[in-house]
C-alpha cells in the first residue's frame, strides 16, 4: 500500500532517499509527506525527535518509509553525526530539502519606521538575537549543504531544495535580520548551483509568499478574525488578492525534485507568490 497524500502530481521518485530539515514543521512535515507520497524514503530531521518520530510514524503507519533523527542544523558536530549515521543506515541521500528556518520573535522590530514610534526601535534589538537568525537561515542551510551534499554525488536525480523568501526579494519592514538571512540563502543557493553544476548534483531553492499559518497568524489577523493592517498591506500588494494554501508549495518542490522535468534547472529561485514579486505597487 502506498503512502495516501493530497499531491498536484505525482513523480516517481521509488528507491530514492530524501531527507528533510526542519521536517518536523509546517512546510517542511508537508514536504516529508508529499516525497512519501511519491515512493521516496524520508529522513525527517528537526531538533525535536518526538515531533519528528510522529511526522515518521503517519507516514510509515499509511504505508511509507520514513524515519527520524534529531539534530540541531547550526551545530556542525551534530550535522557530523547526521552525515554518519545516514551513510551507515542508507549509504546515500538523493534529495535534501532544507526547511529549517523561521524568524526569531525577539529579533523583530515592532515598528515600520522609527518615525511611528513606541518604546522599542531598531536599536533597541539585541545583536545575539538577529545572529541567532542569521543562524538559524543561512547556517542553518549552508552547514547541512557543506556536509550531507557529499552523500550524494553519483547518485540518481541528486539535488537540493533551499527554502528562501519574499524578504530575499524585498527588504520586509520589521524582520531586517530574517530579511538579510534568506537574501543570504538566495545567493548561496546560486552559488552551490555553480559550484556543483558538473557534479551531478542540482541546486534550486523556492521562494514563498505570503502564507497563511499559525506561525504568523497573529501578525495577519486580530483575536476578533479580522485583518491587521499588515494583512491589508500584504493582500493589496498581491495581485492574486489573497494569501497562499501551503499545499499550494508542493507543485514547487515535486517539479524541482523531477529531473525529467528540471534535469536542466539549476541556481533558480523559484517565487510561489501570487505575482507578490512581480507586482510594483501601481
Amino acid at each position: 500500500m502506498a503512502y495516501a497524500y493530497d499531491i498536484p502530481f505525482h513523480v516517481d521518485l521509488s528507491g530514492r532517499v530524501a531527507l528533510v530539515t526542519g521536517g518536523n514543521g509546517g512546510i517542511g512535515g508537508m514536504y516529508c509527506r508529499a516525497l512519501a507520497a511519491c515512493g521516496a524514503t524520508v529522513i525527517v530531521l528537526g531538533r525535536n525527535l518526538e515531533r519528528c518520530r510522529k511526522v515518521a510514524d503517519e507516514i510509515t503507519e499509511g504505508g511509507g518509509l520514513a524515519d527520524a533523527i534529531s539534530a540541531d542544523v547550526t551545530d556542525e558536530a551534530a550535522m557530523l553525526r547526521v552525515k554518519e549515521e545516514v551513510a551507515a543506515r542508507y549509504g546515500r541521500i538523493n534529495i535534501l530539502v532544507n526547511a529549517a528556518g523561521g524568524a526569531v520573535k525577539s529579533a523583530m522590530v515592532p515598528q515600520d519606521q522609527m518615525a511611528d514610534g513606541g518604546e522599542k526601535t531598531f536599536f533597541d534589538v539585541p545583536a545575539d538575537n538577529v545572529q541567532q537568525e542569521f543562524d538559524l537561515n543561512l547556517r542553518g542551510t549552508w552547514l547541512p549543504c557543506k556536509i550531507l551534499t557529499p552523500l550524494m554525488l553519483g547518485q540518481d536525480g541528486a539535488c537540493v531544495i533551499n527554502i528562501s523568501s519574499m524578504s530575499a526579494y524585498h527588504a520586509l519592514t520589521r524582520i531586517p535580520g530574517y530579511s538579510g538571512a534568506k537574501a543570504g540563502v538566495s545567493n548561496f543557493t546560486q552559488w552551490l548551483a555553480t559550484y556543483l553544476a558538473r557534479s551531478g548534483v542540482r541546486v534550486n531553492a523556492i521562494a514563498p509568499g505570503f502564507f497563511a499559518t499559525e506561525q504568523n497568524h497573529a501578525l495577519q489577523f486580530n483575536p476578533d478574525g479580522s485583518p491587521t493592517p499588515r494583512c491589508r498591506k500584504i493582500i493589496a500588494g498581491t495581485p492574486m488578492g489573497r494569501f497562499g494554501d501551503l499545499k499550494e508549495l508542493i507543485g514547487a518542490l515535486l517539479f524541482l525534485v523531477d529531473e525529467r522535468a528540471a534535469g536542466f534547472v539549476t541556481g533558480v529561485v523559484l517565487p510561489v507568490d501570487g505575482g507578490y514579486n512581480a507586482y510594483s505597487g501601481v
